[in-house]
């Protein structure tokens, strides 16, 4: 004899899905949908997530300061003449402006010659030097004293003298003369440390 078999009941969870009233957990208790477990975060999400929090502290704090701006109005204004400004100047010359200097006269200018190296005569071949250029030598001898470089000593208002001098020779130092020593206070005075 068959017994007939009642239809299973079914039952209706919350979400609306229809699931037999006598299934079992795995510890043989009927497990409802209000006991859901925690799902907790892998290790990798965790590790990105506090990689990019430090990325934005470390950008926050390792960025430049904003740029200062500079008012340049004051500066542009200064660099800028103003039409009277200009008017004035061309209407009056400046008296800072220096008179051109005359140019050297070469046989109106004399020299003395001093010798402060151990070749023998060498004063005297450069006072020919000298003399071939134009200039008046005076005196021709030799210089007792420690001298860095050949120098072309000039005394007060000879200065562009001592300079075209310094040119025609190829001296490149020129100094005012040492009253205190035995230098010409009227004459260009060149002490030599070595052959010209």
């Amino acid at each position: 004899m068959s017994f007939p078999i009642p239809p299973a009941e079914s039952s209706v969870d919350p979400a609306g899905s229809t699931g037999s009233a006598g299934s079992t957990g795995a510890a043989g208790h009927a497990r409802s949908r209000s006991q859901r477990g925690a799902v907790l975060p892998s290790p990798v999400v965790i590790l990105t997530v506090v990689a990019v929090a430090l990325a934005a502290v470390a950008f926050v704090l390792t960025r430049d300061p904003e740029p200062t701006e500079r008012d340049i109005s004051a500066t542009t204004a200064a660099a800028t003449p103003t039409p009277t400004q200009t008017e004035t100047a061309t209407a009056e010359p400046t008296q800072s402006a220096k008179p051109k200097p005359k140019p050297v006269v070469r046989s109106k200018q004399s020299v003395v010659v001093f010798n402060n190296t151990r070749i023998t005569g060498l004063a005297k071949r450069v006072s020919t030097k000298v003399t071939e250029a134009g200039w008046k030598v005076v005196a021709a001898d030799n210089w007792y004293g420690t001298v860095p470089a050949t120098t072309v000593y000039y005394p007060k208002g000879k200065k562009a003298a001592a300079r075209q001098l310094a040119l025609d020779l190829g001296v490149a130092r020129i100094k005012p003369s040492d009253p205190s020593s035995d230098m010409s206070s009227t004459s260009l005075t060149l002490i030599l440390t070595g052959d010209l």
